[in-house]
């Protein structure tokens, strides 16, 4: 990036509306402050695919009680036997007691007045808070289908909040492989890996704390604690998306795991899906049933969506060729290509092979599938143990309301703001904001928000005007199909 240091509209407006989203979901965060955007540009080649182009400068003002990270501690790493790498302040130990000493202090104030006379205690318990407060905030982004794209221990703070909002996205399509990093080839970031690799960038830490706190004290630490904490808050706040708010029964666990796998095979919208789940009627109507089915399966991923996200990703004669090298040279093919991402490969040519001969009509049959059996029998036990189940049903719905929300930053409506603003119109920036600050209300209430913003008049108007070539689809819709050609790098 020719070193310019330079932020542009585009990823500032992504990073501003993200950050204001991510508090209003109750996810420990940085805050935007302002964006503010200037008429001089800089090149980018956004895709890296060798077609860049101008772009506006902007700068986002981020606020946090602090931006020292993982990685902070990481400048004074020795000399690395592989890289020959080293980090610019090597040996200097003196620093990094100041800065430990300050990190602790400042920001875990009780923990330093508890262990003020031992600082190996001190520094444990400080870890130790660290890896409980990461493991939850992960748990949190699972549970709102929230992919960061670039959890490197840089990306990672020191007081366990989400920082640096780069190719971010949240899933659409429930996909536990979901990549939402244009240029993160392997899925190192993928969805499912990031409470793994959360946990390892927390081992990485630990490494650049010794010797104020032995490596065996906090690899300790890390595997008593972390996996621990994350199924634990895991679980809890599933169990309040499923509005199970009576009980906590070891059941719960496999529960979760059945609906996001039937989520999974129907390509159902994770946020979508979840929000309607508050609808549904434990008794054994069968028109409510039905009807409750329908928007079910109007969640589910159209035949043309699942074309797209099963569609080959090799060229044919490239993949011929891996294929006939592993056999041929398993060595060489071990150091250019991994076996995992060929066998995804062969199993994506497979389901799109099969998709061909798919109709929407077969598809709709094989999602009425569907049921919701298991999911009944538990709310049943939730009833059984209380004397009011009207006033259960009215709790169940208001914590199922407040832990799903009906609205996220899509990357189809971060897209269609960013097209305005670029256009010269920030009303839809704006519009998009006022949303985000009340992620779980009814549409109704964002209605009146709409009104109020229009009689600021020509504004509003002019965002209107500039999305008609755009799909004018409710904020909470899953995304068109156009989106998903949308790359985030």
């Amino acid at each position: 990036r020719q070193a310019d240091g330079r932020k542009v509209l585009r990823s500032s407006i992504r990073e501003f509306l993200c950050s204001e989203a991510m508090f209003h979901l109750g996810i420990p965060t940085t805050r935007a402050g302002t964006c503010v955007t200037s008429d001089s540009k800089v090149v980018r080649d956004i895709f890296y695919d060798g077609n860049p182009k101008s772009e506006r400068c902007t700068v986002v003002l981020r606020i946090a009680s602090t931006f020292i990270r993982f990685g902070s501690f990481e400048i004074f790493k020795p000399t690395d036997e592989y890289t020959g790498r080293k980090g610019p302040s090597v040996n200097r130990n003196d620093i990094r007691v100041q800065m430990l000493d300050y990190v602790i202090s400042t920001f875990y104030p009780e923990i330093q007045e508890a262990y003020s006379d031992n600082s190996i205690q001190r520094n444990a318990a400080f870890f130790k808070e660290i890896t409980k407060r990461t493991a939850r905030l992960v748990a949190e982004w699972q549970c709102v289908g929230f992919c960061h794209g670039v959890l490197n221990t840089d990306n990672m703070s020191i007081v366990g909040l989400t920082i640096d909002y780069g190719p971010f996205g949240f899933m659409d399509r429930y996909d536990p492989e979901h990549i939402c990093n244009g240029s993160d080839n392997t899925g190192r970031y993928a969805y499912n890996k990031q409470p793994e690799i959360c946990k390892w960038n927390l081992g990485k830490l630990a490494e650049a704390l010794v010797p104020e706190l032995p490596l065996e004290i906090s690899e300790l630490i890390l595997e008593e604690e972390y996996d621990a904490e994350f199924e634990k808050h895991y679980l809890q706040k599933m169990r309040k998306k499923l509005g199970l708010i009576q009980l906590e029964l070891e059941e719960d666990s496999k529960l979760v795991s059945e609906l996001l796998e039937t989520m999974h095979l129907t390509g159902g919208d994770f946020t979508n899906t979840f929000y309607l789940l508050s609808s549904f009627s434990i008794d054994s109507d069968p028109s409510k049933l039905e009807d409750f089915l329908e928007k079910l399966t109007s969640q589910c991923a159209s035949v043309e969506e699942l074309k797209v996200a099963f569609k080959p990703q090799m060229d044919p004669r490239q993949l011929s060729m891996m294929l006939m090298l592993a056999q041929s040279n398993p060595q060489l093919f071990a150091l250019i290509g991994t076996k995992a991402n060929i066998n995804k490969e062969l199993e994506r040519i497979e389901q799109f092979s099969k998709l061909q001969q798919l109709t929407a009509a077969d598809l709709l049959s094989r999602n009425n599938c569907f049921h919701l059996l298991n999911f009944r029998v538990r709310l049943q036990k939730e009833i059984e143990s209380i004397s009011d189940a009207d006033t259960w049903n009215t709790d169940r719905v208001k914590v199922m309301n407040s832990n799903n929300p009906k609205y996220i930053l899509r990357n189809y409506i971060a897209q269609n703001a960013i097209e305005a603003a670029e256009n010269g119109d920030f009303s839809e920036v704006r519009n998009v904001l006022k949303l985000l600050e009340n992620p779980f209300q009814e549409a109704e209430e964002f209605r009146e928000v709409q009104e109020d913003a229009e009689e600021e008049g020509a504004t509003a108007t002019a965002a209107a005007c500039a999305q008609e070539t755009r799909s004018r689809l409710p904020y909470c819709s899953k995304p068109p199909l156009w989106a998903s050609e949308l790359c985030v790098t």
